[in-house]
C-alpha cells in the first residue's frame, strides 16, 4: 500500500536553500506564497487558441465495418490493411486482434464513452480561449498499432527496461506492436504543434486474469505545455524569470535544465487541474492526496489517490514532462505537464461495475443501463443475475526456460475467452532431486449471461491442457 507523502508543492512559511538568482526570483516566491490558494481560476485561458492539426489518424479503423478484420497468417499479421511480417517477437493472438478496432471509448452510451465525455466536457468548459473555443484538442481515433520506438524510445524508456519484455506486451514483430499506453503518441502530437491536448484510446498488455485485469483496456491522458510568457505572465516581474537554467543539477524536486520557480508553477497548475477534474467526477467534497513516484518520462512524478468509500484509491499518474522528451518533439522552448488515467478503473468505481469483462458485454441488460439522456445523469450498475462458477485445476511441470506466467494466462484467454473469470496459482512444487518446478492453477469459469455446464467447461479445459503441452512445452500433468 502506498505511503502517504506530503505534496512537494510549497507550503506557506516554507523556506528554501536554493541559491539566490536575483530580485525577480525572490519576488516570485513572495508572490506565489501570497496567491497560491487564490490563483485565478482562468489564468491559463489567456494563451492563443490551439489550432486544429492534421495528425494522420488511423485509416481503416473498424467504425463502419467496411475494413477487413485484423488477422494472422503463417507469415504475417495484417491490421488495418497493413501487412507486418512475422518474426521471433510476434506474439499477438487472434483473440487479441479481434478486439482491435472495437473502440469502446467511442461507442455512444457505453460506460467508457460516458467517462471519456465527462472528462472531455470538463476540459472544454474549464479551458476556454479568448474567442470562446476550447483550448484542449481531443484525439481518440489514432491507430493502436505503433512502432517500438513510439511506445518506448520516444518516452525515454531504457532498452533493458522490464516494461519492454515480450512477456508483457503484444508484438506484431520486432519493430511494431499494439500500444501499451496512449503516451506512445505524445511525441507526434507535440511535434504537430499542439500545446494542449487530451488523448484517449485502447491499449494492450499481457496480464493476469481476474475481475480487474483484461488484456485490452482504455486510457486517457492530457498534456499541457507552457512558454516562458504563459507561465510567468501572472507573476510580478515575471519577465525577469525563465523556464530554464544552465549548469543546474537534478534533484528530487526538479530536472537539471528547469528553474525551481518554473517547476513549482507547473506542478501547482498540474495538481490544481487534476484536483478540479476528480472533484468534477466524484464530488466537491472528495479527499485527495499525492504520492511521490517514478516514471521514465516525467520528473518530478506523482500518483493521485482519492478517498472513496473509506479506502484510498489510486486514480492516475502524472508529472512534469522530461525536457529531453519535449525537446525531441521540437518544442524545446517550452516545458509542461502530463497525466494518464485508466477509463475502466474510473468507470468501475463511479458506476459500481464489478467485473472488467462486462465492458465487452453485448447483453442488452448491461448496455441499456447506460443509455442516458445526459452524460451527467447519475447511474449505478444494477447487477445481472449471478450465475454459478465452475472450477477446474491444471498442473504441469514448467518448461526448462523461457516460461512466463503471462504466457499461460494468454493461452487461457485465447481458448477460454471471456468465459474465464479468474486464474489463480494455488500450488507450487519443486522436485527435491531434479529441481524441476511445477505449478497448479485453478481456473474459474463463469458466463455472465447464462449458466455454464460442466460438459462445456471440460471441452474448453481439455483444449487448454493440450495447448499448454503443445505451445508452452509444459509436461507431466499430475
Amino acid at each position: 500500500m502506498p505511503v502517504e507523502l506530503q505534496s512537494s508543492g510549497m507550503n506557506e512559511g516554507e523556506t528554501h536553500t536554493e541559491p539566490t538568482r536575483g530580485s525577480a526570483t525572490m519576488t516570485f516566491y513572495k508572490t506565489l506564497l501570497k496567491h497560491i490558494r487564490h490563483w485565478p481560476a482562468n489564468w491559463h485561458r489567456t494563451g492563443p487558441l490551439a489550432l486544429s492539426h492534421k495528425l494522420n489518424p488511423c485509416r481503416g479503423l473498424l467504425t463502419d465495418g467496411s475494413a477487413a478484420r485484423p488477422r494472422i497468417t503463417e507469415n504475417s499479421v495484417e491490421v488495418f490493411s497493413h501487412v507486418y511480417p512475422r518474426d521471433d517477437m510476434t506474439n499477438v493472438t487472434d483473440k487479441i486482434l479481434s478486439k482491435v478496432g472495437c473502440q469502446l471509448h467511442n461507442r455512444p452510451h457505453h460506460p467508457l464513452w460516458l467517462i471519456k465525455e465527462r472528462i472531455k466536457d470538463h476540459f472544454y468548459r474549464s479551458y476556454i480561449g479568448r474567442t470562446g473555443n476550447p483550448l484542449f484538442s481531443v484525439h481518440d481515433n489514432l491507430s493502436p498499432v505503433v512502432t517500438v520506438e513510439q511506445n518506448f524510445d520516444s518516452l525515454l524508456i531504457p532498452p533493458e527496461h522490464p516494461s519492454r519484455k515480450k512477456g508483457d506486451n503484444y508484438y506484431l514483430n520486432r519493430t511494431h506492436m499494439l500500444r501499451a499506453h496512449t503516451s506512445a503518441h505524445q511525441k507526434e502530437l507535440v511535434r504537430s504543434g499542439l500545446d494542449r491536448f487530451l488523448l484517449a484510446g485502447d491499449v494492450y498488455r499481457r496480464d493476469e486474469i481476474d475481475s480487474n485485469h483484461y488484456p485490452v483496456f482504455h486510457q486517457m491522458e492530457g498534456v499541457r505545455l507552457f512558454s516562458n510568457h504563459e507561465l510567468f505572465a501572472r507573476v510580478e516581474n515575471g519577465e525577469e524569470l525563465s523556464l530554464f537554467e544552465s549548469g543546474g543539477r537534478r534533484t528530487p524536486q526538479k530536472q537539471e535544465t528547469h528553474t525551481l520557480e518554473a517547476v513549482k508553477l507547473v506542478e501547482f497548475d498540474l495538481k490544481q487541474a487534476l484536483t478540479r477534474l476528480m472533484r468534477h467526477l466524484f464530488g466537491e467534497d472528495l479527499e485527495i492526496r499525492w504520492v511521490d513516484c517514478y516514471f521514465p518520462f516525467t520528473h518530478p512524478s506523482f500518483e493521485m489517490e482519492v478517498r472513496f468509500q473509506g479506502d484510498w484509491l489510486e486514480v492516475l499518474g502524472c508529472g512534469v514532462m522530461e525536457q529531453e522528451l519535449v525537446c525531441s518533439a521540437g518544442a524545446g522552448n517550452k516545458m509542461g505537464w502530463a497525466f494518464g488515467l485508466g477509463l475502466e478503473r474510473l468507470a468501475m468505481v463511479l458506476f459500481g461495475i464489478p467485473d472488467i469483462r462486462l465492458f465487452w458485454s453485448e447483453d442488452e441488460r448491461f448496455l441499456k443501463q447506460f443509455r442516458l439522456s445526459d452524460i451527467y445523469q447519475p447511474v449505478i450498475f444494477q447487477p445481472l443475475s449471478k450465475y454459478p462458477p465452475l472450477f477446474n485445476d491444471i498442473s504441469f511441470w514448467l518448461p526448462a526456460e523461457g516460461y512466463t506466467e503471462n504466457d499461460f494466462y494468454d493461452l487461457v484467454r485465447s481458448i477460454g475467452g471471456d468465459l474465464v473469470e479468474k486464474v489463480t496459482l494455488v500450488d507450487e512444487f519443486t522436485h527435491p532431486k531434479t529441481k524441476r518446478v511445477s505449478h497448479c492453477y485453478r481456473v474459474t469459469y463463469r458466463h455472465m449471461e447464462r449458466t455454464l455446464t460442466q460438459e462445456e467447461v471440460r471441452i474448453i479445459h481439455g483444449a487448454i491442457e493440450q495447448a499448454a503441452e503443445k505451445e508452452l512445452g509444459a509436461q507431466g500433468r499430475y
